[in-house]
């Protein structure tokens, strides 16, 4: 047994827990976990799909048996799972061992307002928060035909300040554990306005549906499921007979349903700063709406006992 001063510093480190949506081998990862390697204050453990899981929210496994299998990854000790994002947090923040930081990303396509919903990406770091671990979700504001994947890189640097900050936060037990946080990097990452607390918002990207035919999906540098993102691809190979009909999610129009203020996430984020947003599990209504639903049912009632 090693027991060398070196040994005993790298056990006595923070350990985090690095998941995404995009899959094992997604650049933003990646990028990520080389930062977080390079710090040398942190024990990287990686737990990601084996395969890109965008858009699939919350989902879990349950039935069938989770596949584990251990990638090679520098400085880190990593597995691709069969799973979802949300499966990778839960096998990954099971062991014993485990007390630290769940991060999530770095995904391509920003997470804002209603988004949040259908991230896989959010979707991992609210299994953790749930779970009881601190935990960050972390989004790189692509734009089609202007970003690249060394963007993620830079992404990645922007976030690595404050994965510090909360590190520090949870050794010192001050942080607080009623939410976990959602980041969302502008596209020009290189020159943001800075970090901002933000609000999230109602920003939707509004999806219909046309008749399609097969077609062979388009290569692109770098694939990317988000919804607000400017660019075609067909999510995976489609068979079909002639008596099939073929359908695929069009972008009809973006809906920011008349928010305003400057700490709303979308509004924020397009503005250029590294947006900075507190999430709870639930989704709870407007306060306005408890007396509403109130009077409705105290009239349902006198109605009923009337009858």
């Amino acid at each position: 047994m090693d027991s060398s001063p070196a040994a005993a510093s790298a056990a006595s480190a923070p350990v985090v827990l690095v998941t995404n949506d995009d899959g094992i081998d997604a650049p933003g990862l990646r990028f990520l976990v080389e930062q977080l390697v390079a710090a040398r204050r942190f024990r990287v453990l990686v737990c990601a799909p084996d395969t890109d899981r965008s858009g699939v929210s919350h989902c879990i496994t349950w039935r069938p048996a989770l596949r584990c299998k251990w990638v090679d990854i520098d400085g880190a000790t990593a597995f691709a799972a069969s799973g979802t994002p949300a499966d990778c947090a839960s096998v990954g923040i099971s062991g014993k061992l485990f007390d630290g930081l769940v991060l999530s990303g770095i995904n391509v396509g920003n997470n804002c307002g209603y988004h949040v919903v259908y991230s896989g990406t959010v979707g991992g770091a609210r299994e953790a928060f749930i779970n009881g671990i601190p935990a960050i979700a972390m989004s790189y504001d692509w734009v089609a035909g202007q970003s690249s994947v060394d963007d993620l890189k830079v992404a990645a640097e922007v976030c690595i300040p404050l994965i510090n900050t909360i590190i520090i936060e949870i050794k010192n037990g001050t942080y607080p554990r009623g939410s976990f946080l959602n980041v969302d990097v502008p596209t020009d990452a290189a020159h943001h306005k800075g970090y901002k607390i933000t609000k999230q918002g109602r920003h939707m990207a509004r999806i219909s549906w046309e008749q399609t035919v097969y077609q062979k999906p388009a290569v692109e540098s770098y694939q990317t499921a988000n919804m607000d993102v400017d660019s075609e691809k067909d999510s995976e190979l489609v068979t079909s007979s002639e008596n099939d009909l073929l359908f695929k999610r069009v972008l009809v129009r973006r809906s920011y349903d008349g928010e305003e203020g400057d700490d709303i996430d979308h509004k924020a984020l397009g503005d250029g700063y590294v947006t900075v947003t507190p999430l709870g599990a639930l989704s709870r209504a407007e306060a306005d709406v408890i007396p509403y639903y109130k009077s409705c049912l105290s009239r349902d009632q006198d109605t009923y006992v009337a009858h």
